[in-house]
């Protein structure tokens, strides 16, 4: 899905999943102060958006959501996830009910997918399940924004800003007036800073919800069953998860960030030692410098110095080993 603010003045396309959106317009670290201040808007038109309407609604995505939703207001913000049957997690969803419908919007290409299952667990449930992408895009406006909303805009307020559900015909003449646009790196730059996962970046095929600090934010652990609830509340009461996200500060001499992927070692160990886990996203920052997130072992000491690749890094933590 390929956005028309693309041809605004100074628009660079993203990469990979992101490449349907801008990546920025020319000046990542103003776009990021405009964030950070509350004005401008992201352009987060490539994300898919799902529906879930009818009576049943709440009651049917509460037994297959990692959140409790069977009670969810009218209008407030939540965010869920969907396991495997191991418990690993195979969607994100950001949602808000507007009293009528629920609304989601996902990872960009997940949608198809995760319409297959919610369709597959339909049963005898009053529900209808749409594909919103083609009609609907999401537009981010950061916290302490002023930028007027549409009236016909399905609004998701959350700390961090407010996510629109926009009528897609509506994007090109609604950039007009929301500010300055931001592009989807200033966008990611701040989420590095606030630690939030992202679903294809700081997962994986084996990723467990306590990994990622999505206990509390995305998985209620009182709610009852739901796939994968017996490896949650397995971990949750007897152990511990293998890995754990850590925040990175990087070198600042590099030229180049580590990519998604990197290898991380120990800095005794030098390039050459045991692997240790990964670098899941990079960026740079309008204030920190080069940052990352990563996913490391668990018995990775809290306090060690870091290699992601060849560049050196220093960790805070996260989740707690």
């Amino acid at each position: 899905m390929k956005s028309p603010l693309l041809s605004l003045p100074g628009a660079v396309p993203g990469e990979g999943v992101d490449e349907g959106v801008a990546a920025h317009y020319g000046d990542l670290f103003r776009e990021q102060r405009a964030l950070a201040d509350g004005t401008g808007f992201v352009d987060l038109s490539h994300r898919g958006v799902v529906t879930v309407s009818g009576e049943d609604r709440l009651g049917w995505l509460h037994l297959l959501l990692t959140q409790h939703v069977s009670e969810l207001p009218a209008g407030q913000a939540t965010e869920a996830l969907i396991l495997s049957a191991h418990g690993h997690i195979e969607h994100a969803l950001y949602l808000v009910d507007d009293g009528g419908t629920v609304w989601a919007h996902v990872e960009p290409g997940t949608q198809e997918a995760l319409i297959a299952y919610l369709e597959s667990m339909k049963f005898f449930y009053r529900v209808e399940v749409a594909d919103r992408t083609a009609d609907v895009a999401v537009v981010h406006l950061p916290a302490g924004s002023i930028a007027e909303v549409p009236e016909d805009a399905v609004v998701r307020e959350t700390p961090y800003g407010r996510d629109l559900f926009l009528p897609r015909a509506e994007l090109a003449a609604y950039a007009e007036k929301a500010g300055p646009p931001a592009g989807l790196l200033a966008h990611e730059a701040l989420r590095v800073e606030r630690c939030r996962p992202r679903l294809g970046f700081e997962t994986d095929h084996r990723t467990i919800p306590h990994e990622l600090g999505w206990i509390g934010s995305a998985v209620h652990l009182q709610k009852g069953c739901y796939r994968g609830q017996e490896t949650v509340a397995r971990v949750q009461n007897l152990g511990k998860p293998p890995r754990r996200l850590v925040f990175l500060h990087l070198d600042g001499s590099e030229v180049h960030l580590p990519p998604h992927g990197t290898e991380i070692r120990l800095a005794e160990d030098g390039p050459d030692g045991r692997k240790v886990g990964f670098v899941t996203t990079s960026v740079r920052h309008h204030e920190l410098g080069p940052v990352a997130l990563a996913l490391v072992k668990r018995n990775v000491p809290v306090d060690a110095p870091l290699l992601a690749g060849d560049t050196a890094a220093a960790q805070e933590v996260v989740v707690e080993p």
